[in-house]
């Protein structure tokens, strides 16, 4: 079997390690992997957002199955294009990663099913954003912005 592990950090590092002590002996591959990874896969010269390249990569090197760990490629929907070629991958599909990539999106989910989460608000105004921090008027906010906000009216 040729496992492809999209990555080049040390999650990705660890699942080659983990692999790499399977009794079935697979061939695996990192894209783009680190120095690291080379001495236990064999590093493709392929961006980890590169779906096109990943396409071809898989294909070049007859590769069975995709473990896609990193949040820009889950975001992006490398595995959803993984399936739609016939490869098997492992990591949740485009929609499904939304809830880690967008910090907005996740939010508005807990804030709508009643999911304990911290405050927030949105800005698109820097001077709201510094007069609501004001209003908080509590721990970390006032200690913390004390230099920005001495010259905010």
């Amino acid at each position: 079997m040729n496992i492809l592990v999209i990555g080049s950090g040390g999650r990705e590092h660890a699942v080659i390690a983990a692999l790499a002590k399977s009794k079935r002996n697979p061939k695996i591959f990192a894209a783009p992997g680190n120095g690291g990874i080379s001495e236990i896969a064999t590093c493709l010269n392929v961006a980890a957002t590169d779906i096109e390249g990943m396409k071809k990569a898989v294909a070049e090197h007859k590769i069975d199955f995709v473990f896609v760990t990193p949040d820009d490629p889950l975001a992006i929907g490398m595995v959803d294009e993984m399936e739609k070629i016939g490869v098997r991958a492992f990591g949740p599909n485009k929609a499904a990663a939304r809830i880690e990539s967008s910090k907005v999106f996740s939010k508005n989910l807990m804030k709508k099913y009643g999911i304990p989460t911290a405050a927030y608000e949105l800005f698109d105004d820097s001077i709201k954003a510094i007069e609501y921090i004001k209003s908080l008027n509590k721990y970390p906010a006032e200690n913390q912005y004390t230099e920005i906000f001495k010259n905010v009216d």
